[in-house]
């Protein structure tokens, strides 16, 4: 069987989406090739001079998904599924609190948007596009 090699960041990224999505780390890569060549995900040298309009995230809190779409520039969260669909945050870690704070008001709210949040394409933490982003 054919082996791909890849460093120990992107196989941890790898292992994660893989539990998140319930397959394993090879449907992960079959999965984002075939988005690929379906035109689903745009080529780096298309868009190699701008950011992408928004990135679709989720965020698992107490036993709920909320989805939401990051938009890179201005850092800002825009939930799209659940209770808190069509409100919009400034920052990861606003929204984060928010959705900590409406599923378990009697906990601390305090959360790292950038770690709470994932790319739905990939099951990365949204960490990921931080420097690109900002």
């Amino acid at each position: 069987m054919p082996q791909v090699e890849v460093d120990d960041g992107t196989d941890d990224y790898l292992t994660f989406a893989a539990s998140i999505a319930g397959i394993t780390k090879g449907e992960v890569v079959a999965r984002l090739v075939a988005q690929a060549r379906a035109g689903s995900v745009p080529s780096p040298e298309e868009n190699a001079d701008q950011e992408p309009a928004s990135v679709r995230v989720y965020a698992d809190y107490a036993g709920h998904r909320t989805y939401g779409l990051f938009v890179p520039g201005p850092g800002r969260i825009e939930i799209t599924s659940g209770p808190l669909s069509g409100r919009s945050f400034r920052t990861p870690s606003q929204a984060a609190r928010e959705i900590v704070k409406h599923y378990n008001p009697d906990v601390s709210p305090h959360r790292n948007g950038w770690s709470f949040f994932a790319l739905v394409s990939t099951g990365a933490p949204l960490q990921t596009l931080r420097y690109r982003a900002v």
